[in-house]
């Protein structure tokens, strides 16, 4: 069956999953295992076989053949081991079709495919026991990688560090460990630290290589700023790379997500608009995208850009939470099914999250939406997650939380106009004398952090007779 494998590892390598599992199921279910080689080529086939099945989407299938595959490997004694070559190379397949010798079976590399099953099917603490198992020092870059967010999912951040700055430390455009490491509150001295530590590939030029750390450098400045809540920074940084990369699709989107974060919808959606010019199949950040046309009740938008993303890929967490911002204008309760798939797809979709919130707000679910934001939180704060929250628990009378809410908003974005806003908006809730002195403060506050009048008008219910427009306009700054 040596040459039936060595098809399969073809069609494997051609993508042709469903052709390469029939016939895993030839190969595995072949006799001949009775002796030490044949437990190996069987071990082989079993991981062929699994590959295939991953292909396919079969992560439940494709984890029990790379079990059984362990089970076999290591029912071979290890004298015997060292004698038979089996054709697993590094990849879990044969290095070369043609080459009839064995290479040993390498555990690690089933072990972090075992791992990827389990991840794929949610199973997030299995996956971590399979990595765990595999020494630091064999560790690949797809391997830290996955670590990394393992450790980050289970909430280990120090761990999840180590892995993010080996990832870097291999190769410093690992653009998802950059983000993570942002986001965990690394900063960017020791950004550029990492980047000096990573080879030097291909002989590149001092020159070269100058410009490239140039412009890491920014990038990386731009993610600390916004994971520190300084949008204003980062957009800066966002536009001084745009002069040097102009068309680039993924400063757009970054700069569109910001711009819709803190509330600048117009630009927000020039922006998505420019990125879908130059690519009409992005998928990447449609979902903010949606959500924005519906707040401009611009419903033809909508309705074509839902369209064209059922069109492109249907699957997808950004489709759903699409067409749950389409629907919820005609039923909230179909909308609310459509967020809820898209955490069912994706179950660290931030946009899902909270769009889901927002729906349970619209049908009177306060307390459901507390846990919709909460789990937005969890996974990154930011200005709609606190603003979420702030009106779920007000809707709940529970205004001490609502008001430690605020307070933490304004005190993680304390440049922020809006996170002030919201401490305004606790606070106005009480008729007292004592509250009515503290929206004042604030309304001060936040005209000198921005002095936009049409925002802040309504930092308190103007139908106190003690908080009217002269007032706000006769502010002594």
């Amino acid at each position: 069956m040596e040459a039936a494998r060595e098809s399969m590892a073809a069609l494997l390598d051609a993508g042709l999953f469903a052709s390469a599992q029939t016939l895993g199921s030839f190969l595995v279910s072949s006799s001949g295992a009775s002796n030490d080689a044949g437990m190996s080529m069987k071990a082989e086939s079993l991981v062929l076989h699994g590959d295939a099945l991953y292909g396919e989407k079969e992560f439940r299938r494709a984890l029990n053949a790379y079990k059984q595959a362990m089970q076999c490997s290591r029912s071979i004694p290890r004298q015997a081991t060292s004698n038979i070559r089996s054709s697993v190379s590094a990849t879990g397949r044969s290095p070369s079709p043609n080459s009839s010798n064995l290479l040993p079976f390498n555990e690690n590399e089933v072990k972090f495919k075992i791992a990827l099953c389990h991840s794929a099917l949610c199973e997030h603490r299995e996956a971590l026991q399979e990595m765990e198992g595999i020494p630091s020092k064999v560790r690949t870059l797809k391997m830290n990688l996955m670590l990394g967010k393992l450790y980050r999912i289970s909430r280990n951040s120090r761990s999840a560090v180590v892995c993010y700055k080996e990832c870097l430390r291999h190769c410093p455009y690992v653009f998802e460990a950059i983000t993570a490491l942002a986001e965990m509150g690394l900063s960017a001295k020791e950004f550029s630290l990492l980047f000096s530590q990573a080879p030097n590939r291909g002989g590149k030029l001092p020159s070269d290589s100058l410009d490239a750390q140039r412009w890491w450098n920014w990038y990386v400045e731009a993610q600390c700023c916004i994971a520190s809540h300084d949008y204003k920074g980062g957009l800066d940084i966002y536009l001084e790379l745009m002069q040097r990369f102009p068309n680039n699709v993924h400063i757009l989107l970054e700069i569109a997500k910001v711009e819709a974060i803190i509330g600048r919808n117009d630009e927000a959606i020039m922006n998505f608009e420019k990125a879908r010019l130059i690519d009409p199949n992005i998928m990447t950040y449609m979902d903010e995208y949606a959500i924005l046309l519906k707040t401009k009740f611009d419903y033809i938008k909508l309705n074509k850009l839902v369209h064209d993303m059922l069109h492109i890929d249907p699957a997808r967490p950004e489709t759903c939470v699409a067409l749950a911002a389409m629907w919820e204008r005609k039923d909230e309760r179909k909308a609310l099914t459509y967020a809820e798939k898209s955490l069912r797809v994706d179950d660290r979709h931030i946009t899902g999250y909270i769009m889901k919130g927002n729906l349970h707000l619209s049908l009177n679910r306060p307390d459901m939406a507390v846990t919709d934001f909460r789990g937005a939180q969890e996974l990154r704060a930011d200005l709609r997650s606190y603003q979420g929250l702030v009106r779920a628990y007000l809707a709940l009378a529970k205004c001490k939380d609502a008001l430690f809410t605020a307070r933490e908003a304004m005190k993680v974005m304390h440049q922020s106009a809006k996170a002030l806003k919201l401490v305004g908006d606790v606070h106005a809730i009480s008729s007292s004398g004592r509250e009515k002195m503290l929206v004042k403060c604030y309304a001060r506050t936040a005209f000198r952090c921005c002095p936009m009048f049409l925002i802040f008008y309504r930092v308190i219910p103007w139908q106190e007779s003690s908080m009217n427009l002269p007032f706000v306009l006769n502010l002594d700054f």
